[in-house]
């Protein structure tokens, strides 16, 4: 049996919304159209919204707008006076202040109640936006995505959200605001940086659906290169922490799962190269026993042209691209406070890396051999937070799995790896994914590797693994029928490889 287990991972964003924003009426309007609105209802403003005044149409969206930040029951009542199908007949208004407070309202309206949602999408809604998305004006444009960025909070949703707006969204905000394309730099007034945020918020959503969605996403001409592009200016510029860089880095990775699977079959057979159809990225372990007799050859030729790809990626080829591994160390080393771009950094490292194809193991030899990460992520080891650890240690899995020298990789790993594991199976941190992703990047190494026994039993890793083994903590064993991988019984053979490796290098090193 092999025990190489390697998981892909992505975030399931899928309930994040843009914030509400209110109006506030004093100051905005003249004194006697101020008093309009104070003793108006909302059966009144509904009205106004198909009165052919410019100034009643947006005393009603102003209403409307107020009145729907954080109030359900408002929210409920312009359902019932059917203002939704109203609103939308005004986004391209030629008047833009009217377009500006009927996207205004809407986006209020929507904002964590799905019935409006609905009626936004079967009122026509969205073909409404993409065409005011046309018009050049930050605020309405502001309106607009965050409006699409609440849409897409909602799983049901997105299919027809991606399949409508991402060619617009990605043409008209994504390539002109991320510094790629014939954009140079990148030089966001206040506004268009929060318009940024709210496209690639959307974005986010929509890339952790299904496979559907992230091809559609990997195909769209210029969104991979303008994604890179922006991760690689705010590199440069220093502002690696920024929230737009945090969408970003969870597209990239969302975008990276399961991409073996999913990416054309013309691009997968250029990654098998010239050696596709044999696996020569590893040898088949069996129990504690790893047959000599089945050599690896050319590892190292894999490193020195990648005649797979091409020397300048562009599109989708970015996504498994020996440059993107630079690109996710980089991030990694440069940001230091957000943790959540971290994590996704790392989650796309592991995805990108995972599974038995040969070009995991390329990606995963760039990772150790070029971009020399191990020290990298062992100091990142250190991090407190769960989902980080996760991501981090399954990126180490899988190096574990395709590294060429494992025991100058236990050398430098197995001390940090086992002071992540409980220390008595009873503790709650960390969290069971974290414990698997040790514990097989463990038995990776000690398959084939008597120094990753001797470490893992000097400092104290058996004592561990038995008690984990041992625990009654449903953490390790309630997901048996689940996921068989998960149940703590995947420890056991971990533990005579222990033995006999000691043993082994005891009596060889006499």
């Amino acid at each position: 049996m092999n025990w190489n287990w390697n998981f892909s991972v992505v975030l399931e964003w899928t309930g994040i919304e843009m914030e509400l924003t209110t109006t506030h009426l004093e100051g905005q309007f003249p004194g006697d159209e101020t008093k309009k609105i104070n003793n108006m209802d909302m059966a009144t403003a509904v009205r106004y919204l198909s009165e052919t005044d410019a100034e009643l149409q947006v005393l009603g969206a102003a209403f409307i707008q107020h009145e729907c930040y954080n109030d359900t029951e408002a929210k409920k009542e312009v359902h019932r006076c059917n203002g939704i199908p109203e609103l939308v007949r005004l986004f391209n208004s030629e008047n833009q202040e009217v377009a500006r407070y009927a996207t205004g309202a809407t986006r209020n309206l929507i904002y964590e109640n799905m019935d409006n949602k609905v009626a936004l999408i079967e009122g026509g809604g969205i073909p409404q936006l993409i065409e005011a998305l046309k018009v050049n004006d930050d605020e309405l444009r502001k309106n607009i995505t965050g409006i699409l960025w609440n849409l897409s909070s909602k799983d049901n949703l997105k299919e027809k959200l991606a399949k409508e707006t991402l060619g617009e969204l990605t043409e008209r905000i994504l390539i002109p605001l991320s510094g790629s394309g014939d954009y140079e730099v990148i030089q966001q007034s206040p506004s268009e940086v929060d318009i940024f945020y709210n496209t690639t918020g959307c974005l986010r959503n929509l890339s952790s659906v299904n496979e559907k969605t992230r091809r559609q996403m990997r195909e769209t001409n210029g969104l991979v290169d303008a994604l890179v592009g922006y991760i690689q200016a705010s590199l440069q510029d220093g502002k690696v922490e920024e929230k737009g860089v945090e969408n970003a880095v969870c597209v990239m990775r969302n975008l990276s799962y399961q991409l073996y699977s999913e990416i054309p079959p013309s691009a997968m057979l250029r990654l098998e190269g010239p050696t596709r159809g044999q696996d020569t990225s590893r040898s088949e372990a069996i129990g504690c026993f790893t047959p000599q007799s089945k050599k690896v050859k050319n590892m190292n030729q894999d490193l020195v042209t990648f005649t797979e790809v091409a020397r300048v990626p562009k599109g989708l080829e970015w996504l498994w691209h020996p440059q993107v591994v630079g690109l996710y160390n980089r991030v990694l080393q440069g940001c230091e406070f957000n943790f959540t771009t971290r994590e996704a950094a790392a989650g796309a490292l592991q995805n990108i890396t995972a599974g038995d194809k040969r070009w995991a193991g390329v990606l995963s030899r760039v990772a150790l051999e070029q971009e020399r990460m191990l020290p990298v992520m062992l100091d990142k080891l250190r991090t407190n937070n769960d989902l980080e650890l996760r991501s981090l240690t399954g990126f180490l899995r899988n190096l574990s799995r395709h590294a060429k020298d494992k025991n100058a990789m236990a050398t430098k790993t197995v001390n940090n790896l086992v002071d992540k594991l409980p220390v008595d199976g009873q503790q709650k941190e960390p969290s069971s994914d974290v414990v698997v992703n040790i514990c097989g990047a463990l038995n990776n190494m000690v398959t084939c590797s008597a120094v990753a026994a001797r470490d893992i039993t000097f400092f104290d890793g058996l004592q561990k693994l038995v008690a984990i083994k041992n625990s009654n903590d449903s953490r390790y064993g309630i997901r048996r029928n689940i996921d068989s991988s998960v149940s703590c019984w995947w420890v056991v053979p971990l533990i005579p490889c222990l033995f006999l490796r000691s043993v082994m290098f005891d009596f060889t090193s006499c």
